[in-house]
């Protein structure tokens, strides 16, 4: 992801400081924030399980739906810091007109939340910090899962 991120920068001739970053859009943040964990948890399920895609798409949409979200970043919101809570309150404020059926107002918000987030700390280049919140969601979630046909043993 750290390449990718330079590559493009180097391309563009592109950088951000940080209130520049900080003051983005949050929907720009959450719609970068939406693709990182969409990768890395599709990245999770093919290394840790032996399953047909059908199933592990199932498990990727477990993931990656509102309510799961909105759940993860409720467990990441003590360990936050000060400018990715202001991150947080801005991506949650956001106004959106599309809220999916299968979730509440409150879910998106969050959801959008943890998105904006995520999305802020891959363009701030915070990759370590990104992963760790990132790996946090994903545990919060991981109770939903089965252990049959995992490629290791714990």
């Amino acid at each position: 992801m750290e390449d990718l991120f330079k590559f493009l920068m180097i391309k563009t001739g592109r950088d951000f400081d940080a209130a520049e970053l900080a003051e983005m859009n949050p929907t720009q943040l959450a719609y970068v924030g939406d693709a990182i964990y969409e990768a890395f948890v599709r990245t999770y399920l093919v290394i840790k399980f032996k399953e047909p895609m059908r199933k592990l798409h199932k498990r990727s949409v477990d993931h990656v739906r509102a309510g799961s979200q909105s759940e993860a970043l409720q467990i990441v919101i003590p360990i936050l810091s000060e400018d990715e809570l202001y991150i947080v309150k801005r991506g949650r404020n956001t106004k959106s007109a599309n809220i999916p059926a299968n979730a509440d107002m409150i879910e998106y918000r969050r959801a959008t939340a943890f998105e904006s987030l995520l999305g802020y700390l891959y363009l701030s280049g915070r990759y370590e910090r990104l992963f760790e919140i990132m790996w946090r969601a994903l545990e919060a979630n991981e109770p939903c899962e089965k252990e049959s046909e995992v490629f290791w043993d714990r």
